[in-house]
């Protein structure tokens, strides 16, 4: 029989869920979902075009959404613990370009506009994913969509030598690149998986899902996972290493799952075989520079270096820093070497947020990450992988993937993946979800 001490806290936390969503809700919550899905299949949302209906997607989604809060009975926005460290960014941003602080003030309203698409969809997805069927198709249309783009990356991957190629065997990258998926970059590509596997890696470990529904998520995830590894990015085989870290102690250490453990370290064994089966000497041979090279894959190893001129630019501005986006424009004065290749991103998301954003930025972000662990935290702390412990162990995966990426390149400059890392954010931290009573099954649910 339950604690009472234990039920009420829970169920305190709890909120109201509408058993129908409104039209506006449904295309607000659907809308969104379209948007995350397509940006990754635009190279990335990084050309002109593709952020211009990014930004136009998630501007015209929030009005079809107040049209109907404004016709509609007044109810209560959902809130949510990140919504202040959105807001404390915001307003550095904006003072930034209304004291003149910015040493590039276009490019810094620009890369607002970009920020405001981002915290455009993460307030729709909290106001709209209210219900625990809506959580659970999320997921198997997630976990749909990234094993297919792991089928058609690993297809073109094999087809074509990714380093002179075409994405989509259609199109030649204007400034080069090493090809992965819809990706010019591999590192990106990483990224992107290194968010989505975690999804049906959860749902399948879940309580509520059937033996057979299991079996095609395991699928999923180990197809997503592996390429990582074969997409030959580092920084993405050490994010996924401390990702499938955090979750083996998860699972041994909340008193019930031992054996679950074992049976991913058994799974992470047929990856690792799988992957050099299929990767072959030229993944061996990209692995093996680990030592040698683990800051050298920008022109000729000069990460380290800009990560040196980075630190004479903070101390420069070490309060607001040089303006947001301003990386690319305030960087050449400080360039310490002589490239021909134009570096347009520190390749440390770290370094860059304290050189765009100064102190205060960082001190925003710590707190930012320090409410996104302790409301994974609350979600997890009880061991159970209901609907809700599922959402908090996919989300804090994925976010704690790409921030240990984030320390060897630069996916949060990428619109897609800064998208989707900020929507896991948010929805680790969304307050939780009744579930059904009854021991329901992802059969239960009609997409």
């Amino acid at each position: 029989m339950a604690n009472p001490a234990q039920v009420l806290p829970e169920l305190e936390r709890l909120e109201f869920s509408p058993r129908v969503l409104s039209r506006t809700d449904s295309m607000s919550l659907y809308g969104s979902v379209a948007v995350l899905l397509l940006a990754p299949l635009a190279f990335g949302a990084v050309e002109p075009w593709s952020i211009l209906i990014l930004e136009a997607a998630s501007a015209g989604l929030l009005m079809v959404w107040l049209s109907g809060r404004l016709r509609a009975e007044a109810i209560p926005a959902r809130q949510n613990a990140l919504f202040g460290p959105m807001l404390a960014f915001a307003a550095l941003v904006a003072l930034q370009l209304a004291g003149g602080f910015s040493s590039y003030r276009y490019v810094t309203w620009t890369s607002a506009l970009l920020f405001s698409s981002y915290a455009v969809l993460c307030f729709l997805l909290c106001q709209t994913l209210r219900r625990s069927q809506d959580l659970t198709r999320l997921g198997i249309v997630v976990s749909g969509y990234g094993f297919a783009m792991a089928v058609f990356a690993l297809l073109q991957d094999l087809t074509m030598d990714a380093r002179s190629g075409k994405i989509y065997w259609l199109r030649v990258p204007r400034s080069g690149g090493w090809i992965y998926g819809p990706y010019v970059n591999h590192n990106h590509y990483a990224g992107l998986m290194e968010m989505l596997f975690p999804i049906p890696l959860a749902m399948c470990l879940s309580r509520r899902v059937e033996r057979g529904p299991k079996i095609a998520l395991a699928v999923a995830a180990f197809m997503m996972a592996s390429t990582i590894v074969l997409s030959g990015s580092r920084g993405g085989i050490l994010a996924l290493v401390a990702q499938i870290a955090v979750a083996i102690a998860f699972l041994t250490f909340n008193r019930k799952s031992p054996k679950v453990a074992l049976v991913l370290g058994g799974i992470l064994a047929l990856t690792a075989v799988w992957t050099f089966w299929v990767g072959g000497s030229g993944l061996a041979d990209r692995l093996a520079t680990f030592h040698t090279e683990a800051h050298t894959e920008l022109s000729s190893g000069l990460r380290l270096t800009v990560a040196h001129d980075c630190w004479n630019m903070i101390k420069e501005r070490p309060i607001l820093g040089w303006g947001l986006g301003a990386f690319p424009t305030a960087y050449p004065p400080f360039q310490s070497f002589f490239s021909n290749s134009f570096v347009n991103e520190a390749h440390n998301d770290y370094a860059q947020l304290l050189v765009e954003m100064g102190s205060l930025g960082f001190l925003v972000l710590l707190w930012f990450l320090f409410l996104l662990f302790r409301a994974a935290w609350n979600k997890l702390r009880s061991g159970k992988l209901g609907i809700n412990g599922s959402v908090g162990l996919a989300g804090i995966l994925g976010c704690i993937g790409i921030l240990v990426h984030s320390f060897f390149d630069f996916n949060l400059q990428i619109p897609s993946n800064a998208a989707w890392f900020y929507v896991l954010a948010i929805l680790v931290a969304a307050p939780s979800v009744s579930e059904p009573r009854f021991r329901g099954s992802i059969r239960d649910v009609r997409l």
